[in-house]
C-alpha cells in the first residue's frame, strides 16, 4: 500500500502534520479531523471578533455624578480648560458611545451650571448698585423734593403749556416765541410760589427749569433729521418745546 501524506493547515494545532497511514482505521480519523478543521478555524476567527470588540477603552469614570470629577477638573477653573479637557477625553474614548455621552453630559451640566452662575451674578449686581443709588443722600434729597400731584392738577398744567406750544406754532411765521415763553415762565413761577410760598426761590427755581431746557433744546434738536419736522419749523420754535417740558415738570413735580 502507497505511503499517504495528509496536511491540514486550518486546523487548531497552529502547525501542519505529516503521518504516514498505514491502516484502514487511521485513514478514517484523518478524515474526520479534517472535516473538523475548518470549523474550528470558523470558532478561531468568531472569537477574535468578540476579542476586538471587549477591547475597546472604557472611560473608568463614566458613572460618576459630579460632572467636575468626571471630566478631571476643579470648579475654579476656566472655561477653556474645561473644553480642553472635555476635547482630550472626546479623542481617548472615541470608541466607546456611552463613554462619549457620560463627557458630553458632564461638560454640559458645568457650562449650564456657569451661566446660571453669572446671571445670578449679573442680578446681585444691580441690585447692589440700586440700593447704593437708593441709600445715597443725594439721592434721597432729590426724592424729597419731588412730588406727584393728582391727576386733575397734572392734566390742567399739561394743557397749559400744551396751549403755549400751539399758540408758538401758529405764530411762528410772524413772530418767534419769545412772548409765549415769557408768559410759560411766568405761569411755572405762579404755580412754584403757591407750593414754595416763597417768591425769590420759586423764581430761582422757575428761571433756572427755563435755562436748562432751553440749552437742552438747542443741543438736541440739531441732531434730529430735519425732514421729520415742517420745514417752517425754526431751530427756536423747536428748542422752545424743549422749554416747555421742563417748565411743566418743575412747576408741577417739585415741591
Amino acid at each position: 500500500m502507497n505511503s499517504l501524506f495528509v496536511s491540514n493547515s486550518a486546523t487548531c494545532y497552529g502547525r501542519p502534520f505529516y503521518r504516514t497511514i498505514r491502516n484502514v482505521k487511521e485513514v478514517r480519523r484523518v478524515s474526520f479531523l479534517a472535516l473538523r478543521s475548518p470549523r474550528c478555524a470558523m470558532d478561531l476567527s468568531v472569537g477574535g471578533e468578540d476579542f476586538r470588540y471587549n477591547s475597546v477603552v472604557k472611560f473608568p469614570r463614566m458613572h460618576m455624578r459630579d460632572p467636575y470629577k468626571l471630566l478631571g477638573v476643579t470648579p475654579d477653573v476656566s472655561e477653556e480648560e474645561i473644553r480642553g479637557a472635555r476635547n482630550f477625553l472626546l479623542q481617548q474614548y472615541a470608541g466607546h458611545e456611552r463613554s462619549v455621552e457620560a463627557i458630553e453630559l458632564a461638560y454640559e451640566k458645568i457650562i449650564m451650571k456657569s451661566f446660571r452662575e453669572r446671571k445670578k451674578a449679573k442680578i446681585n449686581l444691580k441690585n447692589k448698585l440700586r440700593n447704593k443709588v437708593e441709600d445715597s443722600p443725594s439721592f434721597k434729597k432729590l426724592l424729597s423734593s419731588v412730588e406727584v400731584p393728582k391727576i386733575d392738577l397734572i392734566l390742567r398744567r399739561l394743557f397749559l403749556f400744551g396751549f403755549m406750544a400751539v399758540w408758538s406754532v401758529m405764530y411762528s411765521a410772524q413772530t418767534g416765541p419769545a412772548f409765549q415763553v415769557f408768559l410759560a415762565l411766568l405761569s411755572c413761577i405762579f404755580f412754584l410760589n403757591e407750593k414754595m410760598k416763597d417768591g425769590k426761590r420759586a423764581c430761582f427755581t422757575g428761571f433756572g427749569a427755563l435755562v436748562v431746557g432751553w440749552v437742552v433744546g438747542a443741543t438736541i434738536v440739531p441732531l434730529v433729521p430735519a425732514y421729520i419736522f415742517p420745514p417752517t419749523w425754526s431751530l427756536e420754535l423747536l428748542t422752545s418745546f424743549v422749554a416747555y417740558v421742563f417748565l411743566f415738570l418743575a412747576c408741577t413735580f417739585l415741591k
